[in-house]
């Protein structure tokens, strides 16, 4: 009785997972893998099950290695698919857009955060755009395909659900070296090629630390990694601040995301395809993909069918990944501008359209904009338990704003429940699907075993030690960031420095021209009455000591890259309202519980050439007279301005 109930449950389980919603297949064209893959690799005529985009290899392996081949079986892709007829210029055309989910650490998204220690990402999704024009015989001359990447941020981070706390505590533990993020780029690498292009869009300023931290941890790993790599492997970025720039006065943030995927796709090109007809001999390989067409003048009278050959003139190289802090929200608004631009190339290389630029507010961008809504929404319900906050794109279509301020606090409720109350359950679900997890008798069941995102299913040791060793200790407080086995920060009354900043590890990362004084900042005094982000006149200003204080701890300018020119988003246009708002934010970054962080062994990083947008040097670089001469800073804090050294209070 006890067996039969528990195999009922694992029965369960596996049904929950609905196979019509979301899954796709192709008895003709191999849909797991992109065009590109397609054309260039070498066909066997099999079908690749162990590729990563494949969820039904487990359910299927035992078959196809009984058979030897996979004729009686389907491979099924998760994601999203949508093909559609689109119209420009009086030249209609096909537009298909695939999003393959990878199966590797998949899962739901408090369960599945940052990278695992084999360089795989939660939230790993391909997304492919393929056009090519409209045909009465079905066959087009030409087709054109571009693939992008979105993906967790590749650093050992979590979050636990929490039914308390809509926003849990983020937790990132130390990875030596960044062995697990540099194994997911050389993975990208060996996937797409080079250059990997990442368009990084978290948040770089907040008054409580949770992204920022992430952030900088994240652009001290890709510099880190850089130091090894030659100059065109080398991995290239952009950090901005999509959450900023969406809210400043007078920006479009599209047309800056257009821009940046103009460079991007200077960089990456993609691939453009000519298709060639030819009558099908006997001995032609049976790999080749056949396409069955009525008899007319390309074929000779005695066939009934011809060999469709795609020859490549342009091959994509390298890829773009985005991401944001759940690869949901602001990576797809990001995608879609990637896509429009990548749009308006793919039509002029076809010969569709004159110009390779698609305006945003064309007919045909809204068409395109319904595409990465209807894929952004299927991807975040599966991921996030909610519809996508899709505030950009309503707001590029002139939506009612109170209209749309409902819609995404209902979808915020929506998510926050899920994630609080279903996705264990799903979790479990999709480890039973995808063999990740095996019931064996004697052995605990699925649901027994501790959280997903810290038992990591088929490592070596006891179910005791591995129970031990997925422990993490979690703060009371609100949205602390924390490191595993941290060491507390020392007491500044002892002449100690805080454990907080350990300035001697950073000559390791930052480079030689980098010079700034040895700052360390301890436990405020609660009953200090400074106000650390006003001075006379209303204006609120920080000194240039204090903005390198935060480079070094991990704050660097809004907007950062090694490769795209600053100038464009700078020249995005802000108001003097805006201006005093971006210098508040940091300057309450002091006020900030920094002392509930705790760090075992953190590096710091100053990065080179940050352009801190539509900001005045002399506003921010105050003199210390000018600061001593205000009530609001104490003597110890302009002494501090003045001569450098520790700040300590």
């Amino acid at each position: 009785m006890f067996l039969s109930h528990i195999f009922c449950r694992y029965k369960r389980l596996l049904c929950s997972v609905d196979l019509s919603k979301d899954f796709f297949f192709s008895y003709s064209y191999n849909i797991m893998r992109s065009l590109q893959k397609n054309i260039t690799e070498k066909n066997t005529g099999q079908v690749v099950y162990e590729t990563m985009f494949v969820w039904n290899e487990f359910l299927t392996r035992a078959v196809r290695n009984h058979l030897k081949n996979t004729s009686w079986t389907v491979a099924l892709v998760h994601g999203f698919f949508k093909q559609s007829k689109l119209s420009v210029s009086g030249k209609d055309f096909w537009l298909t857009l695939i999003a393959r989910r990878s199966r590797h650490f998949a899962g739901t998204r408090f369960l599945k955060r940052g990278v695992n220690e084999k360089g795989r990402v939660a939230n790993d999704v391909e997304t492919e755009q393929i056009v090519f024009e409209d045909t009465s015989d079905g066959i087009p001359s030409h087709m054109a395909s571009v693939v992008q990447h979105r993906g967790s941020i590749p650093l050992v981070w979590f979050q636990e659900t929490s039914r308390l706390n809509i926003r849990p505590d983020i937790i990132l533990k130390p990875d030596v070296d960044y062995k697990a993020t540099r194994l997911h780029f050389e993975n990208l690498a060996l996937r797409y090629g080079n250059p990997i292009i990442i368009l990084n869009l978290i948040k770089t300023r907040e008054k409580k630390p949770r992204e920022s931290l992430l952030r900088a941890e994240f652009a001290k790993a890709i510099h880190y990694i850089n130091k090894g790599l030659t100059e065109d492997k080398r991995l290239k970025f952009l950090h901005m601040d999509l959450s900023k720039l969406s809210r400043r006065k007078g920006t479009n943030v599209l047309a800056l995301l257009n821009k940046v995927a103009s460079d991007v796709l200077d960089l990456t090109e993609f691939l453009h395809c000519e298709i060639s007809t030819s009558a099908k001999s006997e001995g032609a390989p049976s790999g080749e993909r056949t396409v069955a067409k009525p008899r007319d003048d390309k074929c000779s009278s005695d066939q009934s069918e011809c060999v469709a050959k795609l020859v490549p003139l342009l091959l994509q190289k390298g890829v773009l990944r985005t991401n944001c802090i759940d690869c949901l929200d602001r990576t797809n608004v990001a995608q879609f501008a990637y896509g429009l631009t990548a749009l308006g190339r793919q039509l002029h290389a076809l010969g569709i359209i004159e110009s390779p630029k698609i305006e945003l507010h064309a007919p045909l961008a809204d068409d395109l904009m319904d595409f990465y809504e209807r894929m952004g929404d299927t991807l975040a319900i599966q991921y996030g338990g909610s519809a996508a906050h899709n505030k950009i794109f309503c707001e590029q279509r002139g939506q009612w704003k109170a209209a749309t301020q409902s819609q995404e606090f209902l979808r915020t409720l929506q998510r926050y429940y899920n994630n609080a109350y279903t996705d264990n359950d799903k979790q479990d679900a999709i480890n039973v699907f995808l063999g990740h997890f095996q019931p064996q008798q004697g052995k605990p069941a699925l649901w027994k075993l501790d959280s997903d995102q810290h038992y990591n299913i088929g490592r070596q040791g006891t179910l005791k030690e591995e129970i031990a060793r997925s422990f993490i200790k979690r703060s009371l407080s609100d949205g602390n960031i924390l490191l595993e086995n941290s060491l507390p920060v020392s007491n500044c009354n002892n002449g100690e420095k805080t454990g907080l900043l350990p300035m001697q590890q950073l000559d390791d990362i930052r480079e030689p021209s980098d010079s700034a004084p040895d700052i360390s900042i301890c436990e405020p005094n609660p009953s200090s009455s400074m106000n650390y982000g006003t001075v006379p006149g209303g204006r609120h200003s920080m000194s240039e000591e204090w903005q390198n204080y935060l480079k070094r701890l991990g704050y660097p300018e809004l907007h950062s890259s090694n490769f795209l020119d600053l100038d464009l988003l700078s020249s995005s246009g802000n108001s003097c309202d805006e201006e005093d708002e971006e210098v508040f934010e940091r300057s309450s970054l002091i006020n900030s519980p920094m002392d509930e962080i705790s760090v075992e062994s953190s590096t710091s990083y100053s990065e080179q050439g940050h352009v801190d947008e539509g900001r005045d040097d002399t506003d921010l670089s105050r003199s210390s007279s000018q600061l001593s001469d205000t009530r609001d800073y104490s003597d110890r804090f302009a002494h501090w301005i003045a001569n450098g050294g520790m700040l300590c209070y």
